[in-house]
């Protein structure tokens, strides 16, 4: 949500940086926007500090990983004995005893 909101105000912010030039209140034809990077740096140009670092140990990625694996696998084991329980797929048992 916050993402969203920050590119919206990106890009407005983009539109109306060259709106107005001097007190004509247009655009002129031949000038062009530059790009402004305001992630490093703020209004008046100075550098802000660098931003919290968010590790993510093995730890933390297992403890996510392994409760959404177990669902998923339940999930799907279920569902594959509804199915075979009203004979949607059911295996054929093929006797080859060549």
């Amino acid at each position: 949500m916050a993402s969203v909101v920050y590119r919206a105000s990106r890009l407005w912010a983009s539109k109306n940086a060259g709106k107005l030039s001097g007190l004509t209140g247009f655009r002129n034809p031949g000038t062009t926007l530059t790009p402004c990077r305001s992630a490093v740096s703020t209004t008046t140009g100075a550098i802000l500090p660098k931003p919290k670092k968010t590790t993510f140990g093995l730890i933390r990625i297992t403890i996510v990983v392994i409760p959404f694996l177990y669902v998923g696998t339940l999930i799907s084991k279920n569902f594959a004995a509804l199915l075979e329980e009203h004979d949607i797929f059911v295996p054929e048992d093929d006797d080859d005893d060549d």
